[in-house]
């Protein structure tokens, strides 16, 4: 089955009570059991099992490869879960260039509960095979392209030097979504996503979910799911299932319209540089070739001038909101060393290439010629 037909079909059967074509939303936090201990199909608490969010689930799990798919709240309380799922003494290894919240989450398990996390520039894949193997790691996380700066981790040797250790392979696929890249393929054991964002796609949802490679870790993590309770709730689970079903089609005119927008940019005299991995310039382009299927909506610039002339660009705008989060239809924009990323300290910031002038671009689906001539006249 093809991506676009999976989108719409996969996990999705019409309701088997009333044939509805759309998965109904199941307003109900319990359900009436045939005797004591004997609930119909499993159901007997929504924080458990939930009509809508099993839906949303297979289809997760059908648009990855996946043996299962867990729905959450949001996908830090995803990331949450799968952390309590280590074993005390656990360390993990993490990219260097990290979402903000991913790198609070993980300092605070550290200083709450002594989880163990190193940070690496994973861009160069024998450096961090070669880290994985004296490490004693329990868990890699990875994100690739990575946020915000978009660099690209080479999944396959990472994933098999952590199998060898005997750790767990994780990949944040939030920026390239299942219809760019699938980290399965490429040897990852766990795949998640903030649903928020791309998945979703248009503004009005937050939510996560942990995608299994293997039943085993399924099973384990929806103990966990059900215990701490991080559950979306019907509504939001109906409207990422939602936005799946265009999921190809938004993807492929983000991708466009970012690589017009980062085109534009590259020419332009006040622009520094330009992080796209579709461009050429990119020093990972020809691994984004080669282990993507394309190259996502994301873009990120830093201009020159610094703080003052990003303040000044950011004020210019009309077509970008200024706003955080990212991969809705509208086109967004925001500064990550003010906004997204300032919960990491300005001195690791600037170590791992976040300065103040640097500028995120979420871009849209709007005309391109529109977004790149906003673009153009913000930077005068």
């Amino acid at each position: 089955m093809r991506f676009d037909t999976l989108a719409i079909h996969g996990g999705q059967e019409p309701d088997p009570q009333t044939g509805a074509v759309n998965v109904p939303v199941y307003l109900t936090s319990t359900y009436a059991q045939r005797a004591p201990g004997e609930p119909k199909d499993g159901y007997d608490y929504a924080r458990t099992k939930h009509p809508t969010r099993e839906v949303l689930e297979k289809a997760l799990a059908a648009l990855e490869g996946g043996e299962g798919a867990l729905a959450f709240s949001s996908g830090l309380g995803a990331l949450t879960t799968l952390l309590w799922s280590l074993p005390k003494g656990a360390k993990v290894l993490a990219c260097d260039d990290l979402y903000g919240g991913t790198y609070r989450l993980f300092e605070h398990s550290r200083k709450a509960w002594g989880l163990e996390t190193e940070y690496l520039d994973m861009t160069d894949p024998a450096q961090v095979v070669a880290r994985i193997r004296k490490g004693g790691f329990t868990m890699v996380y990875l994100e690739s392209p990575t946020n915000p700066l978009l660099r690209l981790v080479d999944i396959d040797p990472v994933a098999e030097a952590a199998h060898e250790a005997g750790a767990m392979t994780v990949v944040d696929n939030t920026f390239a979504t299942p219809y760019f890249q699938r980290p399965f393929e490429l040897g990852a054991d766990v795949v998640l996503h903030s649903t928020t964002k791309y998945l979703g796609g248009h503004s009005d949802v937050v939510g996560g979910a942990l995608v299994f490679k293997e039943k085993a870790n399924y099973e384990k993590l929806k103990w966990l799911q059900n215990a701490a309770g991080a559950i979306p709730g019907p509504l939001d689970c109906y409207l990422v299932l939602r936005g799946i079903r265009t999921l190809g089609l938004r993807m492929r005119a983000h991708e466009k319209n970012a690589h017009e927008v980062a085109s534009a940019l590259q020419k332009h005299k006040k622009v520094k540089r330009v992080l796209y991995p579709g461009l050429p310039s990119h020093p990972q382009h020809a691994l984004a070739r080669q282990q993507m299927d394309g190259f996502g909506g994301m873009v990120t610039a830093e201009l020159k001038g610094g703080l003052e002339e990003s303040r000044r660009f950011l004020s210019r705008l009309h077509y970008f909101f200024l706003a955080e989060s990212l991969g809705g239809v509208e086109s967004l924009v925001e500064a990550p060393a003010l906004m997204t990323h300032m919960s990491i300290p300005r001195e690791e910031r600037e170590k791992r290439g976040i300065s103040d002038g640097l500028i995120r671009f979420s871009v849209g689906i709007e005309d391109h010629e529109d977004l790149v001539e906003d673009v153009l006249q913000a930077l005068g």
